[in-house]
């Protein structure tokens, strides 16, 4: 059965942008101040283009926020949606819901979320989009529960019908246990209205705890390129499996037979906390209306990826924004936030 949903690219129109805000029950409890603060960075750089919905734990929270924001938002014109669920993390990428548009409308898909094979605690992350959408956050639009394990970072769409993954991911049994790739594949076809799906068998990033989830690796910029994460050192540690997904990369093609563009981002020198690697990555960037938003790490590598990234899109505002909070729960800019298509919340 061919689907009639198709699930658009980030780069297409979007209302807003979601955020789960950090509080003090989460893991960030220890760093809390110098994380809130990369959160209120990156909600500032999209309320000056785009709107804005953040869940977050509490009334006292909800006014801290709305006493920074709400004037910020009024001077652009943009709007602030606030809301008070209860959330075991803040990693909206991965438990945030995911617009597909079917007969022209935005359709919102809420895929079971077990934090990543049941690594963590999920149960409120689980239930936050049925709560958001019982407070009217997501407009009249419908939700539609999916009885199926995915995370938003585990796939990349081109909007004309190819999604991105990897194996290593969406293979694992600790989420869909019974299913084998071609259900997977079935599955992911009739609910996002995928035509052709692109395993990536090879990469992974040290430090990362989602099993390589695409967005870490691997992203498109346009219906027919790639921005992939290159390592030139070949006595890093991700060398080998960066060289060998690049010529996975090379193998792939589009709908129309097509090979894509490939185009490099630099790998970031190592960082460490503890004797351990951080996840430190230049591909989970966040595409808005006018801007992207760049994780950067305040390591040499930043200015090259500003550049890569600026003539990527040469229309829209490089925003960089220091990530160094974030990599330590192993997740960047991208992991925290999920853009949400144009009429969901306006």
């Amino acid at each position: 059965m061919t689907s009639l949903a198709r699930m658009p690219a980030e780069w297409e129109p979007q209302s807003a942008v979601m955020l789960t805000w950090p509080h003090h029950g989460t893991d960030w409890k220890s760093r809390f101040n110098e994380v809130e603060q990369t959160y209120f960075e990156i909600a500032e750089a999209v309320l000056t283009s785009q709107n804005l919905l953040i869940s977050c734990e509490d009334d006292a929270i909800l006014e801290a926020i709305h006493t920074r924001l709400q004037p910020l938002s009024d001077a652009h014109g943009t709007r602030l949606f606030l809301y008070q669920v209860p959330a075991n993390d803040t990693w909206a990428r991965d438990h945030g819901p995911i617009t597909v548009i079917e007969n022209n409308q935005p359709v919102l898909l809420d895929f079971n979320f077990n934090a990543w094979g049941d690594k963590f605690a999920s149960d409120k992350d689980n239930l936050l989009n049925r709560r958001l959408q019982a407070q009217s956050a997501f407009g009249s639009n419908a939700m539609r529960q999916i009885d199926f394990i995915l995370e938003g970072g585990s796939i990349e769409s081109n909007g004309e019908g190819v999604l991105l993954t990897t194996k290593h991911c969406l293979m694992q049994t600790s989420r869909n246990a019974r299913l084998s790739q071609r259900e997977i594949e079935l599955a992911l076809k009739t609910h996002l209205g995928a035509e052709k799906l692109l395993w990536l068998g090879s990469g992974y990033l040290e430090g990362d705890d989602t099993d390589a989830h695409i967005d870490t690796l691997a992203r498109f910029i346009a219906s027919d390129t790639i921005c992939y994460v290159q390592c030139d050192d070949p006595n890093d540690s991700h060398y080998e499996a960066l060289g060998r997904m690049r010529k996975e990369l090379e193998q792939f093609h589009n709908t129309d037979g097509t090979p894509f563009k490939l185009i490099p981002l630099p790998m970031a020198s190592a960082i460490k906390e503890d004797g351990e690697r951080l996840p430190a990555t230049y591909a989970n960037f966040l595409i808005i209306n006018q801007s992207v938003l760049l994780p950067v790490y305040q390591v040499p590598e930043d200015q090259q990826a500003i550049s890569v990234l600026q003539d990527c899109f040469p229309n829209r505002n490089i925003i960089p924004i220091d990530c160094r909070s974030l990599i330590t729960q192993h997740g960047s800019l991208h992991c925290v936030t999920m853009q949400l298509a144009k009429g969901v919340c306006e």
